[in-house]
């Protein structure tokens, strides 16, 4: 359902975007930890019972850095969990929690909210972040991921992102 009061801010400018992506990267290094923490725990475990033979490794890290089926696992592992970190944000209540201390939302241009899938192809089309340079040669404040997801990152008022219930507007 589409937010109305939304639709009408301003869009977000290249630096402002660039102080949440700041706030957001440590907030991301924190869940890439959280998520390796896991899933060496799981690889662990799966070792010490058996599941996982150790062949010529002397240490589980070696095993796991070594073999490169365990270790593309593992990284597909930590980026799904890093991804699923911003598009979970991005489709419940459109702010991440840099986004939202710069007041910041992504949204459809008529203020409604990213689907995951929307979310998830935005989050590929970012380009890690390099498709916010669009915005410098781009007139209307437009980033690549805008472009190609048909959604907007705005700058909300003080009041409308002191709302506390995000999820559905």
């Amino acid at each position: 359902m589409p937010n109305s009061e939304h639709a009408n801010f301003p869009r977000a400018g290249f630096f402002r975007r660039c102080g949440a992506i700041v706030y957001d990267l440590l907030l991301a290094v924190a869940v890439y930890m959280i998520a390796g923490a896991i899933g060496f725990g799981v690889f662990t475990g799966l070792t010490s019972s058996g599941l996982i033979e150790m062949g010529n490794y002397e240490h589980v890290s070696d095993l796991l850095n070594g073999d490169s089926l365990y270790k593309g696992i593992y990284q597909f592992w930590i980026a799904l969990c890093v991804g699923l970190f911003y598009i979970s944000f991005w489709s419940y209540g459109g702010q991440t929690l840099g986004m939202r201390a710069w007041r910041l939302k992504v949204q459809h241009p008529n203020g409604q909210s990213l689907s995951m899938i929307t979310a998830a192809a935005r989050l590929v089309w970012s380009l890690l972040g390099i498709g916010n340079l669009w915005i410098l040669i781009n007139g209307d404040k437009l980033a690549l991921q805008d472009m190609m997801t048909r959604s907007e990152v705005v700058q909300l008022s003080k009041e409308a992102n002191q709302m506390r219930n995000w999820h559905g507007v």
